[in-house]
């Protein structure tokens, strides 16, 4: 799909098909349609910037998303996703790095369309679509990073 982009920062090395996979069945599997989608794999310090600059935190965060479109079968946004973040989650939920890539990349697409965790009872909703995604996906959320 020509309207997705995936972009890593220098120090991120990352396997862009499999990325590319879990997003492709995820826009099958939801009957989504494309504008423009790019996901961004970022170190912390960009991270804490654009938190800063966009939403006026100071701190890191695994994951921000930025929606673009006027109606949720459309996709038109960015995500950006905190590599260091990600890799400390995994070791707190005590998952694969790669695991919780896929989760965080399903997640981003989830709050596209419309699934909100600001509440409890709105975080469990999302968390248990994220758990069957994240399940559903499991062939393709394999080698995410290259490790050298």
């Amino acid at each position: 799909m020509k309207d997705i982009t995936i972009f890593s920062e220098k120090r991120i090395s990352l396997k862009k098909k499999n990325i590319r996979k879990i997003i492709e069945v995820l826009i099958k599997e939801l009957s989504l349609k494309v504008n423009f989608l790019e996901f961004n794999f970022v170190t912390s310090e960009t991270i804490i910037l654009i938190n800063k600059e966009h939403l006026e935190h100071n701190f890191s965060t695994d994951i921000i998303t930025f929606d673009y479109s006027s109606e949720k079968n459309i996709l038109d946004g960015e995500i950006f996703i905190s590599l260091p973040d990600a890799e400390e989650n995994s070791k707190k939920y005590k998952v694969s790095v790669d695991n919780e890539l896929s989760r965080l990349i399903i997640h981003g697409i989830l709050h596209l369309i419309g699934y909100d965790d600001i509440t409890p009872a709105k975080r469990k909703k999302m968390k248990l679509v994220e758990d069957e995604f994240v399940k559903k996906l499991e062939k393709y959320s394999k080698n995410l990073i290259v490790r050298k």
